[in-house]
């Protein structure tokens, strides 16, 4: 039989949602365990430098800064488990979180799983990640100034990143695969006249090379059946975010795409289930806001439970 232990609030995604939510847990008196299947700190373990979170002008990488959330987490008691969650489950309120190792229980349960970017898989992707390949304009487009970058995507949000872009780049690639764009009107219009934009249509990239960073982007245009070299300081790739919502989507509500349903509180429809950070539907997945939506979600539980304590 596998071991059963009690807390009062168990949190799966060790990202800056899931390690916020467990300072503020841990701090506030709650028996508190974070489970992480794979490095601490979710997908800001992958940027290379973290410019825009506040208090923290000297660019640390997203390793250094997440391992301060942990390490700030672990100060206040929260317990951070390297184990793999494979299911979630209910006994009345309790909730049950069954691993790869062994069992859980906990009166109230914040799934920060978050979500991952979907990849080109094309050959130079995974090597350069963080080394001139992102997929964040807003987390990395600083790095770029006076640079030559590429957005590959034709939606709201790749069109809307490459005009950020503009901020700082010199040059903007939109690669599209089609020959037109698939964002709205007011956005296309928007890029279109923005002189540091280009459009390469009809156009899907093969291939990434380079030295230590970025280099050249290896380019297949379809209709005219030719591949091309271009060559760019930093690639970033806008062709859709998956929610890593497989342990809950048969449970809690989700919007069309799949993120997480919540209300001011980061509640669910499910009773003392929360939801933070990148896994939920919002407007802006950033560091800062996922560790509000942490902080939320924590002090909403706790007093949740202090509502409900009569009825575990």
């Amino acid at each position: 039989m596998l071991d059963i232990f009690k807390y009062d609030l168990a949190i799966i995604g060790g990202g800056p949602a899931g390690l916020s939510a467990a300072v503020y847990a841990a701090r506030g008196g709650m028996k508190t365990i974070v489970f992480e299947k794979s490095l601490v700190g979710g997908q800001i373990v992958v940027t290379a430098e973290v410019e825009n979170y506040p208090g923290i002008p000297e660019n640390l990488s997203g390793f250094e800064i997440a391992e301060r959330f942990r390490q700030h987490a672990v100060k206040f008691g929260a317990e951070i488990r390297d184990e793999e969650v494979r299911a979630v489950g209910m006994e009345g309120l309790c909730k049950i979180v069954e691993t790869d190792k062994q069992s859980y229980r906990a009166k109230s349960l914040i799934i920060a799983t978050g979500a991952h970017p979907r990849k080109l898989q094309v050959p130079g992707e995974a090597k350069y990640t963080g080394r001139g390949v992102s997929y964040c304009a807003t987390c990395d487009g600083a790095l770029y100034r006076d640079k030559i970058v590429a957005v590959v995507g034709g939606g709201d949000s790749a069109v809307e990143e490459a005009i950020f872009l503009t901020k700082f780049a010199k040059k903007v690639y939109i690669i599209h695969r089609r020959d037109q764009l698939r964002a709205v009107k007011m956005i296309q219009e928007r890029a279109l006249k923005n002189k540091k934009i280009e459009i390469i249509w009809d156009s899907v990239v093969q291939g990434i090379e380079g030295g230590d960073l970025v280099e050249k982007l290896f380019l297949f245009n379809h209709k005219e059946q030719v591949i091309s070299e271009l060559q760019v300081d930093g690639i970033f790739i806008y062709v859709g975010i998956i929610p890593n919502n497989e342990l809950v989507e048969s449970r809690v509500n989700l919007d069309g795409q799949g993120f997480i349903l919540t209300d001011e509180t980061m509640h669910t429809n499910v009773p003392g289930i929360y939801a933070a950070g990148d896994i939920t539907h919002k407007a802006l997945r950033q560091v800062i806001t996922a560790a509000a939506d942490g902080a939320t979600a924590a002090f909403s539980a706790e007093k949740w439970i202090e509502e409900n304590r009569d009825n575990f």
